[in-house]
């Protein structure tokens, strides 16, 4: 018997990944590692067997990775009291002294090379991987549509799409296609190792703003703006200041070209087309 082990299974990603790896092998060989038991409670009562570990806590990773052989990895958030580093290295540390085979790592489209304010988390963890001498897969994740929920939102509720990224281009696709890539690559359904530039085709924020036009059947201004004056509109509203720079710094990136990843690579994992943006956007709403 095969144990697969699912880091943050409780994040929506996470569900999204335990549901589709169901169907690809038995659950009772599933494991899901949540932070408590409170938030775990959900998976316990769909049968999955959870373990409780965190990723600041070294002894209890080790402890709940004992007899996996399948990781699935879903990187950490950033801006944590301990850093995401030191995070990504207790789970590889534990994964290396439990004795886990196989990693598949949520990482960051062309994160060893990338310029993004993200990226070099995402490279550190993939270096500690290889390092670790464990087989394995980076599942370089290009851009949740869901991110863009503030910008979509703000689209319908005021008339005004507003964006920072130029005509910076995006390899957007919903969280359930990127989820049921890593449920595919962890069960082995899809078997090849190494780097998978997981990216839909890449389109600009005014590409975006048409389909949602089009799911929506709304209109509303599509206001392109510099980074100050991107900034300043999101200043405006009262936003947390931690937040209004992150926004502004990743769309600033993103009209540098950070994102725009070609690569045939998330159509051959799905085997099946990304979902197309309009069709995912009308979920989304």
């Amino acid at each position: 018997m095969t144990k697969y082990l699912l880091t943050g299974a409780t994040g929506k990603l996470g569900k999204h990944v335990l549901r589709y790896l169901a169907t690809y092998v038995p659950k009772n060989e599933i494991i899901a590692l949540a932070r408590d038991t409170a938030k775990a409670k959900e998976l316990a009562g769909e049968g999955f067997e959870v373990r409780i570990g965190d990723y600041t806590n070294l002894d209890a990773l080790k402890s709940a990775f004992q007899g996996v052989d399948r990781l699935l990895f879903i990187s950490s958030l950033p801006g944590g009291e301990i850093s995401r580093q030191q995070q990504h290295s207790n789970v590889v540390e534990a994964a290396k002294q439990a004795g886990v085979t196989f990693i598949a790592y949520t990482s960051l489209a062309n994160a060893a090379a990338s310029k993004c304010i993200i990226a070099p988390d995402h490279a550190y963890t993939e270096q500690l991987i290889l390092d670790s001498g464990i087989a394995h897969v980076f599942l370089r994740n290009n851009w949740y549509l869901e991110n863009e929920k503030f910008v979509l939102d703000g689209a319908l509720k005021t008339g005004t799409f507003a964006y920072g990224a130029g005509d910076g281009r995006v390899g957007w696709a919903p969280q359930r296609d990127y989820a049921e890539a890593a449920a595919r690559v962890l069960s082995n359904v899809y078997d090849k190792k190494g780097i998978l530039e997981l990216s839909a085709p890449p389109a600009t924020y005014g590409e975006l703003a048409a389909a949602l036009r089009a799911a929506s059947g709304k209109e509303f201004e599509v206001a392109s703006l510099s980074a100050d004056e991107y900034q300043a509109l999101l200043t405006k509203e009262n936003l947390p200041e931690g937040f209004v720079n992150y926004q502004t710094a990743i769309h600033n990136d993103i009209k540098n070209g950070v994102l725009d990843v070609q690569s045939n690579d998330f159509a051959e994992v799905l085997g099946r087309p990304v979902t197309p943006l309009a069709e995912a956007l009308k979920e989304l709403l």
